[in-house]
């Protein structure tokens, strides 16, 4: 029962672990590694019309649309959400598992800008008196 219960833990963690991969290593038909160094990874993506990715991970991000977007992101537990972007926007995005898809009948580009390390919390802005 004792080695039952661990086989059971191992194939947990090994899933969770598959789950949450880099993009560049397991999607590089649509991620490109563009540039990085200690404090940030730049990645270009590129989804031709309604293609779909893998599930991967990236930690928290920037993304900027090169072309008007609308995707469905898909989270581990299966559910779904849409996303709409329009070329030139830049959005915050928090550190996530999903697996996108385009739902355009277009192909979709834009740039993500991962950040390797948490900012420390910034005290709020006092008033200008």
């Amino acid at each position: 029962m004792h080695r039952l219960l661990i086989a059971i833990a191992f194939v947990g963690l090994t899933g969770a672990v598959a789950m949450a991969q880099d993009p560049v290593k397991v999607d590089p038909n649509h991620y490109k590694l563009v540039s990085e160094n200690a404090e940030a990874r730049v990645l270009r993506f590129h989804y031709g019309p309604h293609e779909k990715s893998v599930m991967h991970s990236h930690p928290d991000l920037v993304v900027v649309y090169l072309t008007d977007m609308r995707v469905k992101m898909t989270s581990p537990d299966g559910k779904s959400q849409e996303q709409i972007g329009k070329a030139g926007e830049a959005q915050w995005t928090p550190a996530g598992i999903h697996l996108p898809e385009n739902l355009s009948d277009q192909p979709i580009e834009g740039i993500l800008v991962e950040f390797k390390t948490k900012s420390a919390p910034h005290p709020a802005a006092k008033p200008a008196q």
